[in-house]
């Protein structure tokens, strides 16, 4: 086939950028944002497979939040407290960063605060309540004050069937969607091109610069490739230690005179619920399930299953609305991405000219921001270095 591009589209659209990302999530558009701020004058271009961002970054609960006390607790017990308080550290840091660059009032968020539920025979409430002053204490080293307290009493106005109640007055919900758009349009406004409907196909290395091939057979060659994909990284490159996990999530028909504000988890953060405002009413956005069958769900592929469902629903009936009549209108699934072991991201360069940012463990809205930064460090590193870059 002849090419007939003119001079002009060679120029201004198929010239070789200097960074190519993609993935058009947070990870990504904050990456591509870096980069572009410290070499303004260089060609940015964000490739994304959907008609606007379409994995996690969209797909998720719109939780502005940095771990429930279960949850910080487990991983101390898993990893040690200074590994555990500096993820802590960074997931607010990335929270601090997010709402400074975006403005609050452009992502939605409401400081409506976070809570934890617990029934008195749950072992994880002995858990949690045996070290609560423990926790508080080490989260003080980040926070400089004492982040939980316990507000069991506040349960009988809010109607939720559980015992106990862990608050923090830090977290909150936010709207990822104005979160993404409000994104985009920085990006752009800085000079970052980013297209939509580009299915990446694979990416290789020709020993200096990054090769992607999309679906359409088209190959765009780069000084520097990033795949900011996520839970779907291994889809072009199988070996990568970035697991996909998907999270199924419900929404509720509307219930007038809901009392429930701020967002709420389960079992150290492996379920979670918030109130969602509409003109129709508030309702209940409910999601998480996955532990129950990690294999299962361990899948790049959207959708639910009657397990996960069941057990949403089964929550919903006895725990988060007891006696209260509702109907799901909605559902939806995101694919997030994890680590074979632990919690840190993988941030590193796979082949010459192909760099990888991915494995944010769900905390994608608070990390996303940070783990860009450190993405553009990393690049930054190799070409001082004189490094292939």
């Amino acid at each position: 086939m002849v090419d007939m591009l003119s001079i002009w589209e060679q120029r201004s659209f198929h010239g070789e950028p200097d960074l190519l990302v993609v993935g058009a999530g947070i990870t990504g558009l904050f990456s591509a944002l870096h980069y572009k701020r410290r070499y303004p004058h260089e060609r940015v271009l964000v490739l994304e497979r959907g008609r606007h961002p379409s994995g996690a970054s969209v797909k998720n609960a719109g939780f502005a939040c940095f771990g429930s006390p279960s949850e910080i607790l487990a991983d101390i017990d898993a990893e040690g407290a200074s590994v555990a308080v500096a993820r802590v550290a960074e997931r607010w840091a990335g929270l601090q960063e997010l709402r400074a660059e975006l403005g609050d009032a452009n992502i939605g968020f409401e400081a409506s605060g976070g809570h934890e539920l617990y029934a008195t025979d749950d072992p994880l409430y002995k858990r949690v309540a045996e070290r609560f002053d423990e926790l508080n204490k080490e989260l003080s080293q980040v926070f400089g004050r004492s982040v939980y307290e316990w507000r069991d009493k506040a349960l009988g106005d809010l109607g939720i069937a559980a015992e106990h109640l862990a608050f923090t007055p830090l977290e909150g919900p936010i709207d990822t969607g104005a979160m993404m758009r409000a994104l985009i349009a920085k990006v752009q406004a800085a000079g970052v091109e980013v297209c939509f409907g580009q299915a990446a196909l694979r990416v290789e290395s020709d020993g200096r610069q990054g090769v992607l091939e999309l679906s359409d057979g088209a190959r765009i060659k780069a000084r520097q490739v990033l795949l900011a994909t996520n839970g779907y990284t291994r889809g072009l490159l199988p070996d990568v230690d970035v697991l996909p996990g998907r999270g199924q999530v419900v929404l509720t028909s509307p219930l007038p005179g809901l009392r429930i504000k701020g967002t709420f988890h389960l079992d150290e953060g492996f379920f979670y619920f918030r109130d969602l405002q509409s003109p129709e009413g508030p309702r209940i956005l409910f999601g998480g399930g996955r532990n129950l069958d990690r294999a299962g769900e361990g899948t790049m592929e959207e959708g639910t299953s009657p397990l996960i469902q069941e057990a949403l629903l089964r929550l919903l009936r006895e725990v988060i609305l007891p006696g209260r009549p509702f109907t799901i209108q909605h559902r939806w699934s995101g694919v997030m991405g994890f680590r074979s072991e632990g919690k840190s991201p993988l941030i590193e360069q796979v082949v010459p000219g192909v760099y990888v940012a991915a494995g944010l463990s769900g905390m994608g809205v608070a990390i996303g921001c940070r783990v860009a930064r450190y993405a553009v460090e990393l690049m930054e590193g190799v070409r001082a270095s004189g490094g292939t870059a």
